[in-house]
């Protein structure tokens, strides 16, 4: 066993598996946390995959000398030399030369729109464009028709999402009943019903009622879910479809400010401190909310964030030509915002990238840019968009990073908030069989037509990418091959 691949003695390469709590709790009260257990079995609708899997020349994280990873019964379990390891006659063998091998990459915030707009998107359609996206977990928001609010639509979308088999769906249940923000729901019913929900949000709308996140915090706390926060105060908002900003007024475009946002997280962060529940930030966009999130990690506050690419890569700029594939909530901001966004993300601030995978019809894009429906695919463009902002083309002035990099950043730190058992784990032998397989060399060109997802409203039509997932492996299984889904036989 090579001593160029330290990764894989097991013996040095595990790591406990955090739940994603690295600040202090402020609050004494005794709390009734989850652990791995609270999450519903996975695969138990197929047969395990047959024989073994062996991923030949692959570089772990993109580093070192290309390694052979040997997969049985959905575990890794070897690691050697490229071309040391001789599997069985039956194996299935994937020559990977030189690709880079990361776990499977884990998104806490898609929208799959079933029930109800399957016109758009289905749980099956989402999966597989989950799947080549790289994504062996995505968590679906509650905003579906009927809202996900009680335990039977949640079981729905979980069962679903298991028969479809490319990627683990996890319904995210509704903070308040019908998405209305003047009831909660029973998050005690949710968290122990078939689905086992472990994050609620109210994603599309913001739980105004600051007493009513108050309860949602106090009661999240006891059971040990994540409270997912969409901060808009709605008073700021009201006919906004735009930053404020010199281009909303240009164009003659209703502004939405930083404001509305930043005065939400700064509210949550508080609520967080005193009541001791866990909260979540969605899709942070401003350079204030940034400034707020480092004020809370120094005060010790449970408080995480996500960001979208969106976010991280287009400015409001992209507005000149009333496009409403560029209409999003909250809006594109201004390269200020964008700057401190990509900074936060490399300095730990912000948490992790997550897609907001947004599929909307084109009638709801194809017309005034204020009556566009607010939303944007991202779930096959995520991984290739974020490897050449940060890894393989970084902007001048900006620091490159590797691919560990990218891994914690849609792997590991969404599943330790999450504290999803199985997904976003070391490379190492004996873990879990859930990985992501990148083709460095593989430049390709993004078209809404040609995504896996019912709808095709891309904001990187025409974009030319410059690595592409080829390999995506759930449980031990495959469920994308040179970057085509693979069906359930």
């Amino acid at each position: 066993m090579s001593s160029r691949h330290p990764a894989r003695h097991a013996g040095h390469s595990q790591r406990p598996q955090t739940n994603g709590d690295t600040t202090r709790r402020t609050t004494p009260a005794v709390r009734q946390e989850s652990n791995v257990n609270d999450y519903p079995q996975t695969g138990l609708l197929h047969d395990p995959a047959p024989g073994e899997l062996l991923l030949r020349g692959v570089l772990l994280y993109g580093e070192g000398e290309p390694a052979d990873v040997l997969v049985r019964d959905g575990v890794i379990v070897a690691i050697e030399d490229a071309g040391s390891l001789t599997p069985d006659t039956d194996a299935d063998i994937l020559g990977l030369d030189g690709q880079v091998l990361l776990p499977g990459l884990v998104d806490m915030h898609v929208h799959l729109r079933e029930p109800g707009r399957e016109d758009t998107e289905t749980i099956a359609s989402g999966s597989a464009a989950a799947a080549r996206g790289g994504f062996t977990a995505v968590f679906t928001m509650a905003n579906t028709d009927p809202v996900t609010d009680s335990p039977a639509v949640a079981e729905m979308v979980w069962m679903k999402g298991q028969q479809t088999n490319l990627c683990d769906v996890h319904p995210v249940g509704s903070v308040t009943r019908g998405l209305q923000g003047r009831e909660l729901t029973e998050f005690g019913m949710m968290a122990a019903s078939g689905a086992k929900v472990r994050m609620f949000s109210d994603d599309g709308r913001c739980v105004a009622d600051p007493q009513l996140m108050r309860r949602a915090v106090e009661y999240s706390g006891d059971l040990g879910v994540l409270i997912a926060e969409h901060c808009e105060e709605p008073r700021l908002t009201e006919g906004a479809v735009a930053h404020e900003g010199e281009t909303a007024a240009r164009l003659g475009l209703r502004g939405w400010p930083r404001v509305a946002e930043e005065s939400v997280v700064a509210r949550d962060a508080l609520l967080a401190r005193d009541y001791g529940g866990r909260v979540h930030i969605c899709h942070a966009s401003t350079e204030g909310t940034v400034e707020l999130l480092r004020w809370a990690r120094g005060q010790g506050i449970p408080l995480t964030a996500e960001v979208t690419p969106h976010h991280l890569l287009l400015t409001d700029e992209k507005l000149e030509t009333y496009d409403g594939n560029y209409r999003v909530n909250p809006p594109l901001r201004e390269t200020r915002d964008t700057l401190a966004l990509r900074a936060a993300l490399i300095d730990g601030t912000l948490d992790c990238v997550a897609t907001d995978h947004a599929p909307h019809g084109s009638e709801e894009k194809c017309c005034e840019f204020d009556r566009a429906r607010p939303g944007m695919l991202g779930l096959e463009t995520s991984l290739a968009l974020m490897a050449e902002l940060f890894v393989t083309d970084a902007p001048e002035g900006q620091r490159p990073q590797d691919w560990r990099f990218i891994a914690r950043v849609m792997s590991e730190r969404p599943a330790e908030i999450l504290r999803l058992p199985g997904h976003g784990r070391p490379l190492a032998v004996g873990e879990p069989a859930n990985l992501c397989v990148v083709d460095t060399t593989r430049r390709w060109t993004a078209h809404g037509a040609d995504l896996a997802s019912k709808a095709s409203n891309t904001p990187y039509e025409g974009t030319e990418l410059p690595v592409k997932v080829s390999t995506t492996v759930l449980r031990g299984r495959v469920t994308c091959r040179d970057g085509e889904v693979v069906e359930l036989p």
